[in-house]
């Protein structure tokens, strides 16, 4: 791993940006489906997250596009003081004065709009400013940061939420604005001068050309569909399984303390973060001495495996074993997945490319929400199933595609 002081000064301010967004956010958003659910029911909170996530989704594409317009820093920057406000509406909505989870809502909404909006023009902006060979390095270490964050917000989520929402969210409309100095006055943008377009007339019909191009690279969107199966598995924990432990998961004594179902989600993803804090720097040299195909497979075989079982049982000691698994395949995953992920866009298209790569963060929330609806359907036999199911079919694909994946690399680097 390159050290940290030879990196871009973006890089070293993204970091700092990550921690300072995702640090209160860790404490909230983990738990934002139990929230919902309480309130509107689970089989309406999974239809009204998939309504978040398509929004997302639609803005992410505008995002993406014009990313590649008129710069990274400018929708960057727009999309933090959206949130800032947002959180700020949300928090009201929360108040000694007013308790509105509709209000919460339509805010969440406008929360997931802007992490479309800037979240293709962010993962552009590292790949303009890295070397193909520092990017894992790069990649594994914003990961760190974004874990340390949420290992913190976990544990004061966990211990907060339930009693403390409406102080949680002034946290982090604070946090936001930290975050929102870190963009206007410290990132650069990357998008050279020369490389920026001029405004046209048919904005539409261009976009379209560009998604267009995007599109016709099958390679990457069969990247883009095991990423979103693979991502979903993860991503019940804050869905389905929170849910389901919140409901289902009786009081249990640990250390002299009582934990309840919430509390367990709150726990159990802390764990997850604190096992990348602590090994994210080991896991990614000691992946280095093994054919990245095989360590590739393994990995989503293992993280498949964590997370079905932790889909099904109740015991918070197998609970916290399998959380290990998951993590440990996670952590094996994601530098190598990053690496070959930057690797496929063309330079005139990066943030487009990383606009559909979004679909991999909105496809698999998309599908977390309706395994929500689902869950209060089917038997927790046939969920689990289907959880095994979506890290299986992510596992075949990238097994197709991984000989076309390498070749691909070592076109970009040459």
């Amino acid at each position: 791993m390159a050290r940290f002081r030879n990196y871009h000064r973006n890089i070293k301010i993204r970091i700092a940006h990550i921690f300072f967004s995702d640090i209160v956010a860790g404490a909230i958003f983990p738990f934002m489906a139990i929230y919902f659910s309480q309130h509107f029911g689970a089989k309406l909170t999974g239809i009204l997250l998939v309504v978040n996530v398509i929004i997302g989704m639609i803005v992410g594409l505008y995002g993406g596009y014009y990313a590649d317009q008129v710069g990274r820093k400018k929708l960057m920057v727009l999309a933090g003081l959206i949130r800032m406000v947002a959180f700020i509406v949300m928090a009201i909505a929360n108040s000694p004065i007013l308790t509105s989870p509709e209000l919460t809502f339509l805010m969440a909404l406008l929360v997931g709009a802007s992490l479309g909006l800037d979240g293709p023009a962010a993962d552009a902006m590292i790949i303009d400013i890295t070397k193909p060979k520092e990017r894992k390095g790069v990649y594994s270490l914003i990961y760190w940061s974004f874990n340390l964050a949420f290992a913190v917000g976990g544990i004061i989520g966990a211990l907060t939420f339930k009693n403390y929402l409406f102080e949680l969210l002034i946290l982090l409309s604070f946090t936001s604005f930290l975050a929102n100095i870190l963009v206007i006055f410290f990132i650069k943008e990357t998008l050279l001068i020369k490389e920026a377009k001029t405004k046209q007339k048919k904005i539409i019909r261009s976009m379209v050309k560009s998604y267009k191009e995007v599109a016709s690279d099958k390679l990457f969107l069969y990247f883009v569909l095991a990423g979103m199966l693979m991502q979903s598995v993860e991503n019940q924990m804050e869905n389905y399984i929170g849910v389901r432990l919140n409901d289902e998961m009786p009081t249990q004594p640990i250390f002299h303390f009582d934990v309840t179902g919430v509390e367990m989600v709150g726990f159990l993803k802390a764990e997850n973060t604190i096992i990348v804090v602590l090994l994210t720097v080991f896991i990614t040299r000691w992946i280095m001495k093994f054919r990245e195909d095989r360590t590739l497979l393994t990995a989503i075989f293992i993280f498949t495996v964590g997370y079905t079982v932790v889909s099904y049982v109740n015991n918070i000691w197998v609970l916290f074993f399998f959380m290990t698994v998951a993590t440990i395949g996670e952590l094996m995953r994601v530098p190598i997945q990053s690496d070959f992920l930057a690797s496929i866009p063309t330079d005139d298209k990066r943030s487009s490319y990383m606009a559909i790569n979004g679909l991999v963060f909105n496809g698999s929330m998309m599908l977390s929400a309706i395994y929500i609806s689902l869950g209060a359907i089917f038997s927790k036999e046939l969920m689990t199933f289907l959880i095994f199911a979506l890290g299986m079919s992510s596992l075949l694909i990238i097994r197709r595609i991984l000989p076309d994946l390498k070749k691909r690399r070592e076109f970009q680097q040459s």
